[in-house]
């Protein structure tokens, strides 16, 4: 057992955090509940109170969402749309989520910000580094919105790089439909196994659909760990910033830092 997982044991069993900054990742998916396309607000309230209680724990939270929500609606009409416009076009789409887990997280008295790479400012400051890591220092929950602000991005690259700019200690990746990191596909093949620990290069080697390849070059090129973990119950957020071993941990081997 390695260092970093014996202390995430110890903070599991104190209650206490293991964590001191994180970003949070959350598929627009995440956003859907049991609706085809759009916001359930029902899940987002869900989702807002469980991560009200990671910063009641002292845990300074970034959080990167993507637009699968809303653009699965828009497929339609994105079909033979230039591929540069379409991603900008997800880019606002994110910035509607953020401003939806931004009012959920502030009714619930979490002091927010969004910071977006993309120009927005009746609705969310533009991003800054320096900015999101003071408002971070300052109790506050940063949202990023607009991606990396540059199409032909994911909001997975997004979410490496803002995680590496402010200097998070991992990534919180919360999956839909899936408790972690199989083999294979589990709809497609029932007997793919699950993988609770792997390395960012195994991941990449194996074609294993966890994070775009740039996002995953990112995380391995810092050794940046990510905690991949089903989003069917919100608590496991909370449950992964305690340190409990639920999920995938993809982070790089010894050898490799070497």
């Amino acid at each position: 057992m390695s260092a970093e997982v014996e202390s995430e044991v110890a903070a599991s069993e104190e209650g206490a955090a293991a964590f001191q900054r994180v970003l949070l990742k959350l598929s627009g998916e995440a956003l859907l509940g049991d609706q085809e396309y759009g916001i359930d607000r029902t899940r987002v309230e869900a989702i807002a109170r469980e991560i009200r209680g990671v910063h009641e724990l002292g845990v300074e939270t970034a959080i990167v969402l993507g637009a699968g929500n809303i653009y699965r609606g828009m497929e339609v009409a994105a079909e033979g749309m230039d591929r540069a416009t379409a991603d900008y076009a997800g880019m606002l789409a994110t910035l509607l989520n953020c401003l939806t887990v931004q009012d959920a997280l502030e009714q619930l008295g979490v002091h927010t910000r969004v910071l977006s790479a993309i120009t927005a400012s009746q609705v969310a400051e533009p991003y800054l580094r320096r900015r999101a890591i003071r408002h971070l220092e300052k109790a506050r929950v940063v949202i990023f919105a607009g991606g990396t602000g540059n199409p032909f991005f994911t909001t997975d690259t997004a979410a490496a790089l803002r995680a590496l700019e402010i200097g998070a200690e991992a990534i919180l990746m919360g999956k839909n439909g899936v408790d972690g990191v199989y083999d294979g596909d589990p709809d497609e093949n029932p007997d793919a196994a699950f993988l609770p620990e792997l390395t960012h290069r195994e991941a990449l080697e194996r074609g294993l659909k966890v994070m775009d390849s740039t996002a995953l070059s990112l995380c391995m090129d810092n050794s940046l760990p990510i905690h991949v973990f089903g989003l069917d119950d919100e608590r496991n957020i909370g449950r992964v910033v305690r340190g409990e071993r639920i999920g995938t941990i993809i982070s790089t081997a010894r050898e490799e830092e070497e």
